[in-house]
């Protein structure tokens, strides 16, 4: 299905789009013509990404805040003229850490804002996509959500809730014509994964490539995917080939099959 025009007429939010995948995200709607907004939690970021890519509307956010988030979606909202795509990216890596050694804070900030923040924003775009007649909500997961990950268990469990909040979505909304997707990304190269393998090497005693080795063992391609992919991917979910894509998980990891 092909339809020149269909990005003109794109609204989209894209939280953390200030930097990572966010921005790539963002890059690649704003280049193919589409209206977009996006937020984060530092001001310099967002201000650095609305001088890259003019006309793009931006807001300091936390997703872990309710009310941030309504704020947020209404004010995108009524600066572009409605809502047609949100996609759910924000998120943090949370501790790298044993079971035992890990703070409730630490466990229920991971909460806060990797479940929590996307069904805050979720909640107020329903709404607006609904008065679209149709849309598409990707919410990013990971394969740590899929597979067992050690040392690393309040983001896989919440990167779990997020693929079954994406499955629950997908149900109820189906009938209003938003489909509704969960990317879970594999090891990403990136400023985040750096410090993952950082801290996941300290805990285990080895150093970082002992570490990067490990983690791309299990990879059958040897590499990191790239932002620059998973934004493509974000693309096809929400253009009209991703029309009758709804209710997946769709893995980009260069065929990740476990972790450890």
């Amino acid at each position: 299905m092909t339809d020149p025009d269909f990005w003109s007429r794109q609204k989209a939010i894209i939280t953390a789009g200030a930097s990572g995948i966010g921005l790539k995200i963002a890059s690649a709607m704003h280049a193919a013509g589409a209206k977009v907004w996006i937020c984060d939690i530092a001001e310099r970021p967002l201000a650095e990404a609305a001088a890259a890519l003019p006309g793009l509307g931006t807001m300091v956010c936390d997703v872990a805040d309710p009310a941030a988030c309504n704020d947020f979606v209404a004010r995108a909202t009524e600066a572009m003229g409605g809502l047609d795509i949100l996609v759910n990216n924000a998120g943090i890596a949370g501790p790298a850490a044993a079971v035992q050694d890990i703070s409730t804070a630490d466990w229920t900030r991971c909460f806060e804002v990797n479940v929590n923040g996307q069904f805050f924003m979720a909640r107020a775009a329903i709404p607006h996509l609904k008065a679209a007649k149709g849309g598409s909500i990707v919410c990013m997961a990971s394969v740590a959500g899929k597979y067992a990950f050690p040392l690393r268990s309040p983001y896989a469990a919440s990167k779990a809730a997020v693929i079954s909040l994406a499955r629950a979505l997908s149900v109820e909304l189906g009938p209003d014509q938003i489909r509704v997707n969960a990317i879970a990304p594999g090891v990403v190269a990136g400023d985040r994964i750096r410090r993952v393998f950082t801290d996941r090497a300290a805990t285990r005693g080895i150093s970082y490539e002992e570490m990067e080795a490990i983690a791309l063992r299990a990879v059958s391609m040897k590499t990191m995917v790239e932002p620059e992919e998973i934004a493509g991917l974000v693309m096809f979910l929400c253009a009209p080939s991703g029309r009758p894509i709804s209710g997946q998980v769709m893995s980009i990891c260069g065929g990740l099959e476990y972790t450890e």
